[in-house]
Order: C-alpha cells, then sequence, then structure tokens
C-alpha cells in the first residue's frame, strides 16, 4: 500500500506530539524494528527534552522537513563543541551524525518535523549512551 507522504499526515504527527507528554511523536516508516533501515518522521515541539546521547553503531542522517532546529555536539565530558540551526529558510536543510558523535536536538519552532534516517534494528538508549 503506497503512503502519501504529505501536509496533512505531517499535521497528524504533529498534533500527536502536541498531545504527548514527551512534546513529541514518532512517525516510523520501516517495516520493524528489526528492520536494516530505521526510516522515521519525528516531529518536535519546544520543550520536549531529548538527553545528550550517541549512537555506537550508526550514523544518523536528520532532514528537516519543516519548521527550525538546533543541534547540539558535545565531547565526552558533556562540553559543548559545535551548534548547528537548521532551517530551511537559510538553505540549512538537514545534516549528518557520524557515528559514536554526542548530540542533542532542540526544536525552536512549534510544528518541527524531521526525517530521520539511521541503521538497524533499532536500538534503545543504554546508561553508556546517555551522557547524564
Amino acid at each position: 500500500m503506497n503512503l502519501l507522504l504529505d501536509t496533512q499526515l505531517l499535521d497528524t504527527i504533529t498534533e500527536q506530539a502536541k498531545e504527548s507528554p514527551r512534546l513529541r511523536m514518532n512517525y516510523n516508516l520501516h517495516d520493524s524494528l528489526e528492520a536494516k533501515a530505521q526510516r522515521l518522521f519525528n516531529a518536535l515541539e519546544p520543550g520536549t527534552v531529548l538527553p545528550i546521547h550517541r549512537h555506537r553503531h550508526t550514523a544518523e542522517t536528520y532532514i528537516l522537513v519543516r519548521g527550525k532546529m538546533k543541534v547540539e555536539y558535545y565531547n565526552q565530558n558533556k562540553e559543548l563543541t559545535d551548534t548547528e540551526i537548521l532551517d530551511p529558510a537559510e538553505g540549512k536543510y538537514g545534516l549528518h551524525v557520524p557515528a559514536g558523535q554526542w548530540h542533542t536536538v532542540i526544536p525552536l519552532e512549534s510544528g518541527t518535523m524531521v526525517f530521520e534516517v539511521k541503521d538497524g534494528p533499532y536500538m534503545p538508549f543504554q546508561p553508556e549512551d546517555v551522557l547524564t
């Protein structure tokens, strides 16, 4: 079955994010958590908290579909090393985070939506992959 990736779908995911206590919502396009490619939309609302984390075994690619988002990079000492602002109005559409890179994302506008791709299978964060 074909799935149209349109404004109606993105608006639905955004509304779910706004109603979620976490202020974010994933919409998976992969068939299972074991899939070799994890492809998903991630709706992020201002105020959501994503821990500083890393993916040791896979790189991660973000394409900003709408909204505005800050990406912060850190070293293992929890020191901020770089910041990028993704904003299509400024021609900054996405980025590629290498495997093992500590990072977090911060939505700067309501309705922020990213398309994410990383290698599967899905692996939940392990304690050693979150900076506290």
